[in-house]
């Protein structure tokens, strides 16, 4: 009786292949400097604003006084849609209680009449002050197309002391003056700590 003969492996020799890489085309989002003290910032923010840049940023650890003006925000929508929501929750209250009380449950109750403005002030008041808080709150959230987890930004690794000690200026590349290369110049004559080129 013959023993049966192991199995024997064969190597096979791949050929040299390469691995594919493929790579991915980063977008310029924008340039962005860097300063170490807000007084920097604010006169950076300035003077990009008088060479005519619209489309742009500043990020600071704390608020600075003057700084939304600088940029050009002067104007935001919020005070008047907290009006709006306040006027509408006034009226929308007060028009709640009249509607029930004289039109569907009319009740004669010691000889009042049924529109009794003065039992209404207390619900009107409150769900005034309710509609107009959270008008103001959903506006700024909208406005500010937040929650927003990512944000190019957060690709420079200096950014992550933009909440401790350090202030950003960033010019984004839909504003119509921007130019790689003439933005970064202009950024680097205002003399800040660094220039980085922001990619989505």
């Amino acid at each position: 009786m013959t023993e049966p003969k192991p199995d024997t492996a064969i190597l096979v020799e791949a050929p040299n292949v390469e691995p594919r890489v493929e790579y991915e085309e980063k977008t310029l989002f924008g340039v962005m400097a860097e300063f170490e003290e807000h007084d920097q910032l604010l006169e950076a923010a300035r003077r990009a604003y008088a060479e005519g840049y619209r489309r742009m940023d500043a990020y600071s650890p704390f608020p600075v006084e003057g700084l939304a003006e600088a940029i050009g925000r002067e104007y935001s929508p919020v005070p008047l849609l907290t009006l709006l929501g306040g006027i509408a929750g006034g009226l929308g209250a007060y028009f709640m209680e009249w509607y029930s009380m004289a039109r569907l449950y009319p009740l004669n109750v010691g000889g009042r009449p049924h529109n009794s403005w003065p039992n209404f002030i207390p619900v009107t008041f409150e769900l005034t002050v309710l509609i107009a808080s959270l008008s103001a709150f959903f506006a700024v959230l909208i406005l500010n197309r937040l929650p927003q987890p990512h944000h190019p930004v957060f690709n420079v690794p200096e950014f992550e002391r933009a909440s401790i000690d350090r202030f950003f200026l960033c010019i984004e590349t839909g504003d119509p003056r921007f130019d790689p290369t003439g933005t970064r110049e202009f950024l680097e004559s205002l003399e800040p700590r660094k220039v980085s080129e922001v990619f989505e």
